[in-house]
């Protein structure tokens, strides 16, 4: 399995941003793909998922109201659109597959990461 992300950049505090992820190299489908984000120095955590059929979205609480992660079925791509951006908001983020199973599949471990694409708001 094969994870490319892209979209990261440097912008400012309020702009948007939208991260992609093509997902590559695999047979079947994954249970759901989802973004992760890790500051230097710190645990890479959680961000958002999406079941493979998109029909089902997760958010970590600060993100909620300010983040829309998505899935273009026909091209096994996710994206995370990222809006009123904030410094905290800065980190390394990565996009990851999970080949669980159950209700709470976003709640295990991902089986496969992508290289980060970094991210930076200035204040």
């Amino acid at each position: 399995v094969q994870l490319q992300a892209s979209g990261g950049g440097l912008v400012q505090t309020g702009d948007s941003l939208r991260l992609s992820c093509t997902a590559s190299r695999f047979t079947g489908h994954f249970a759901g793909l989802g973004w992760f984000r890790q500051i230097p120095g710190k645990d890479r955590t959680f961000v958002a998922a999406i079941s493979w059929s998109g029909s089902s979205k997760y958010y970590e609480d600060s993100v909620k109201s300010r983040f829309t992660i998505s899935k273009d079925i026909g091209k096994n791509m996710i994206y995370l659109q990222m809006d009123n951006l904030k410094p905290e908001d800065t980190a390394v983020y990565y996009c990851a597959a999970n080949f669980g199973a159950g209700a709470d599949w976003y709640r295990s471990g991902f089986d496969y990461w992508g290289q980060g694409t970094l991210v930076t708001v200035s204040s």
